[in-house]
């Protein structure tokens, strides 16, 4: 699965050494050339959708962070700004279309992207789900990883697909792509529902309301990713975290093998990307069936 020959941009980077993570050595140029070396395999995650990032101008120790979901001031022309449909008159949202797109976002110091579950093409017909399991700080990884399959499980009863990845964060994203035919209303109850199954089954080890009083002990699950206008972290993106940690697409076998959250990081996901047979979401959208 040796990344092909990488992409080159049209954008230039000011002070390309700057320190986005200082304890690791990652410049704002290491960083593009990280998303120069997945972006063949990042690209239909990230390409025509809306984004919000996480901006940080100074790097992760700064206390300036930025959530942007709309343009600001000096942004460079490759990120694009777009009028929601459903409020053409609102503050326009965020979008890039290429490569240089993604350099923008670097020389932005955008350390975090986390774009909507559906593209600008067909704005109200998600084109996935995504289940994010958030363990409470107590709970041993090897329970996060059987809730992953809890979760793969129940959707392919459903037929559906199930992929799955770290979140870069503490926990792991069940993600399954749709055809993109249900509605935002639709999609969201349905993984609403699966939530609230697995609580049902297994309370001992499940919450589907993010109750911070109970946390202790379980692991949310986390379906409110799937609303119109939510957001989650992206396949490859860094996250503004120490390690500089990735959320990683895996195979499911990895799992067994998986130490814990932010085992892949910036440093070490390209070589793994050269060594592996094959892409573990590489068919993700042929995957993809209408929501049942």
């Amino acid at each position: 699965m040796s990344p092909a020959n990488p992409p080159t941009s049209d954008v230039s980077l000011t002070h390309p050494d700057r320190l986005y993570w200082p304890d690791e050595g990652v410049t704002k140029q290491k960083l593009a050339d990280y998303y120069a070396a997945v972006w063949r395999f990042m690209a239909p995650y990230l390409v025509n959708r809306p984004l919000a990032l996480l901006r940080l101008p100074d790097g992760i120790k700064s206390h300036q962070r930025f959530f942007q979901k709309h343009g600001w001031k000096g942004m460079n022309s490759h990120i694009e700004e777009i009028a929601d449909p459903e409020d053409a008159d609102g503050e326009r949202l965020l979008r890039i279309s290429n490569f240089d797109g993604l350099v923008a976002l670097v020389q932005s110091a955008a350390l975090e992207i986390h774009p909507w579950g559906t593209t600008t093409d067909h704005w109200e017909r998600p084109d996935m789900i995504i289940m994010d399991l958030d363990p409470g700080e107590d709970v041993a990884w090897s329970a996060v990883t059987l809730a992953a399959l809890d979760v793969k499980s129940r959707l392919e009863a459903r037929g559906l697909a199930a992929f799955v990845k770290t979140s870069g964060g503490k926990g792991l994203h069940v993600v399954t792509p749709l055809a993109p035919k249900a509605g935002w209303a639709e999609v969201k109850d349905f993984a609403h529902t699966l939530a609230e199954s697995m609580s049902a089954d297994a309370p001992e080890k499940y919450l589907a309301t993010a109750t911070r009083a109970k946390r202790g002990g379980h692991i949310y699950i986390d379906y409110l990713r799937n609303g119109r206008g939510s957001t989650a972290v992206a396949p490859y993106s860094t996250r503004a975290r120490p390690g500089a940690p990735v959320s990683m697409p895996l195979d499911w076998s990895d799992l067994k093998e998986l130490s814990g959250p932010v085992a892949f990081t910036l440093a070490n996901v390209p070589q793994r990307l050269e060594t592996r047979p094959r892409d573990p979401w590489g068919d993700f959208f042929e995957a993809a069936v209408p929501l049942p």
